[in-house]
């Protein structure tokens, strides 16, 4: 039964970028996930339903979409994780790293499966990944001009323990 199985893609993007701005101030303000319209091209809106799920609504490829994320770990100013669980398959981390007393580095790393032949098409050309770029810079020019985070949660959610 070779053609019924279905070709599963999974997309590695990772990018970094040195903000100028305290670790704290840096982890703070992307704690801020209902903030993040302000700085992410397509995104729409993010909605924290409680300390651990998040609702995104974005404009992919001119087509408004939806997906709910769960965080799955989250230190204070080292990484957060995530991953959906429902709509657009994703998960990623983002790792801060202090380079000294008013510089941090920000790596986000985003797995992700292109749905539908647009999609396939936009990622083979890179665009996702000059998205996240742009979104990262954005975000950089955003704390940099504010000096101060808009919020913070330092909560930590840990890594559900593994049941052998």
């Amino acid at each position: 039964m070779e053609g019924c199985m279905k070709t599963i893609t999974i997309e590695r993007i990772e990018k970094t970028i040195k903000v100028n701005a305290r670790l704290s101030v840096v982890y703070n303000q992307w704690t801020q996930f209902e903030q993040f319209p302000d700085f992410m091209r397509g995104v729409k809106s993010v909605v924290q339903l409680d300390d651990c799920h998040l609702a995104w609504r974005a404009k992919i490829l001119g087509r408004e979409v939806g997906w709910e994320a769960e965080i799955t770990e989250q230190v204070p100013d080292q990484r957060i994780s995530w991953r959906s669980t429902s709509g657009h398959p994703n998960k990623g981390t983002v790792h801060f790293t202090s380079l000294n007393a008013g510089t941090t580095n920000m790596t986000l790393t985003i797995e992700y499966e292109p749905q539908g032949l647009r999609e396939k098409i936009a990622d083979a050309l890179g665009a996702l990944s000059f998205r996240i770029a742009g979104d990262l810079r954005r975000f950089r020019k955003f704390i940099e001009t504010r000096g101060a985070a808009t919020g913070a949660w330092r909560g930590i959610i840990p890594i559900p323990a593994v049941i052998s």
